[in-house]
């Protein structure tokens, strides 16, 4: 008998897309049994890298070195309470009453290293006994873990945006520091109105203050503004304001001007005179016109330049169905109008303006963060409590960075919430033998590999703390053995 070789050597295709790991389906119903287990399981996989975290950007050591004892004496010690407070924001929760879902959770309490939690009462003194020195030594903390985060993220901005915008914190009860000021969401109630301030291209806190229900003044803006000095990393040689309209004054913009940094500020209440024939489109739509003009107005040392964009309104049509027609030529258009130190065209400073648009969103996160959380009636400990929230804010950004270090220049970066579902939420169990401690996670877990990536990452940086800021800028996947040479020669 002879055989094709074409018809009876072909080799049977694989079935694609089949797990062979994975058995037979658990089926789970309405009878399935359960029981307890003796072994020491933890819901909150995900502190041991926020552990590393913090031993990479020696957390430790700065909090001894730059924090601010309060007058309260505590048996525990305030790195112990502050560990505390930011693994409870950590993980979501944002208010101290919390600590009772935690009390038991053994990561936790390994962390914290200690057998049980103290009742929730103490970790509420402690936050009463805060005030403003704690609050700033927390601010100067935070600018130093974000100097040692760029450095060991290879994070060399020369250039950065730094949004301004306030948000108001309706209260309720007797809270010190409330007043009934501008609350668009319920209107004549009492409120709060911190003042924050955001780096547009990493998406971190950068500084802030947690203010009076009042609005802003320009003095307050100034000094706001001059604080950024000491907080902005050393590589940063320029800096780009932006703000809206409730930070215009001339005292806002000489801060700037005595700072050296660029400002793109939306203007109220001054009317710059532009040119009738100075008007020009951009693009498509030709019905959007800018203009710019040399201004100074009453009260400012000198003239600044002033951008305008107008959009024609629609037009109105009255009871009967006609249109009815603007008497001044002003009243048919919406006009936006700019201070700014850019001397590019007017559509330029428009469009750089607009992407200040994502600082509403930041602040949203922060308030759903632990920011609209009100711990305390003391004015002076919400100060304090409201800079321990922005670290955490903070950390979960480093975090992030660390696990996406690979790809530092992306564009679409998750928000906190979506990269807690992935990064912290995972179950993990906690086993003890030989003098050691072992974290174990599944084997089927589906971000396996992109948490192996992140603690390599943090591990990296914890065993040699100078590799990343050397000239040799590497990749984990094309030059590893230049990570071994360089090793080599540092151990040397």
């Amino acid at each position: 008998m002879v055989k094709s070789k074409r018809k009876n050597n072909r080799k049977r295709g694989q079935k694609q897309g089949k797990n062979g790991s994975q058995g037979k389906a658990r089926k789970i119903g309405a009878s399935t049994r359960h029981g307890y287990t003796d072994e020491y399981l933890s819901p909150y996989g995900g502190l041991l890298p926020l552990v590393k975290l913090w031993d990479a950007l020696k957390f430790e050591k700065l909090f001894k070195e730059a924090y601010s004892e309060p007058g309260r004496q505590t048996e525990y010690g305030s790195l112990f309470f502050i560990k505390g407070l930011l693994v409870l924001l950590f993980i979501g929760f944002c208010r101290v009453n919390h600590f009772v879902y935690l009390d038991s959770d053994p990561l936790l309490l390994g962390i914290l290293g200690v057998e049980r939690l103290p009742v929730v009462s103490t970790f509420w003194r402690y936050v009463q006994s805060l005030g403003q020195n704690q609050g700033l030594s927390l601010l100067r903390m935070n600018a130093a873990l974000r100097e040692r985060a760029w450095k060991s993220l290879n994070r060399t901005y020369e250039r950065i945006h730094v949004d301004i915008d306030t948000t108001v914190e309706t209260v309720y009860g007797t809270i010190q520091g409330a007043k009934k000021g501008h609350n668009t969401q319920h209107r004549g109630k009492k409120g709060l109105r911190p003042v924050l301030a955001f780096i547009a291209e990493t998406k971190e806190y950068l500084a802030g203050n947690f203010r009076r229900g009042e609005t802003i003044s320009g003095q307050e803006v100034a000094r706001f503004i001059l604080s950024f000095k000491k907080l902005i990393p050393g590589c940063v040689r320029r800096v780009i304001i932006r703000a809206d309209a409730e930070f215009y004054s001339w005292t806002a913009v000489n801060a700037c001007l005595r700072r050296g940094y660029d400002f793109i500020i939306s203007v109220k209440r001054t009317h710059p005179p532009f040119d009738p024939m100075g008007w020009y489109s951009v693009g498509r739509d030709k019905t959007i016109q800018y203009n710019e003009s040399l201004f100074q107005p009453i009260g400012w040392e000198k003239d600044c330049r002033f951008v305008a964009q107008r959009i024609p309104k629609e037009a109105k049509a009255t009871s009967s169905g006609l249109v009815q027609c603007e008497l001044f030529e002003d009243d048919r258009y919406k006009y936006r109008i700019f201070v700014t130190s850019f001397a590019i065209q007017a559509h330029r400073v428009v469009r750089r303006y607009d992407g200040r648009a994502g600082a509403e969103n930041l602040i949203g996160e922060a308030k759903r963060e632990g920011l609209a959380a009100i711990p305390t009636k003391k004015f002076q400990s919400n100060k304090a409590y409201f800079q321990i929230v922005m670290l955490s804010y903070n950390l979960w950004r480093y975090m992030v960075g660390f696990a996406h270090q690979q790809d530092q220049e992306q564009k679409n970066q998750n928000t906190i919430h979506v990269s807690r579902l992935k990064l912290l939420f995972l179950a993990a169990k906690i086993v003890s033998g030989g003098n050691r401690v072992r974290i174990l996670y599944s084997n089927h877990l589906s971000g396996k590999d992109r948490l192996d990536q992140l603690i390599t990452n943090l591990d990296t940086v914890r065993k040699t703390p100078g590799i990343l800021n050397s000239p040799l800028s590497w990749d984990y996947h094309c030059q590893p053995p230049m990570q071994n040479i360089f090793c080599m020669k540092k151990a040397a």
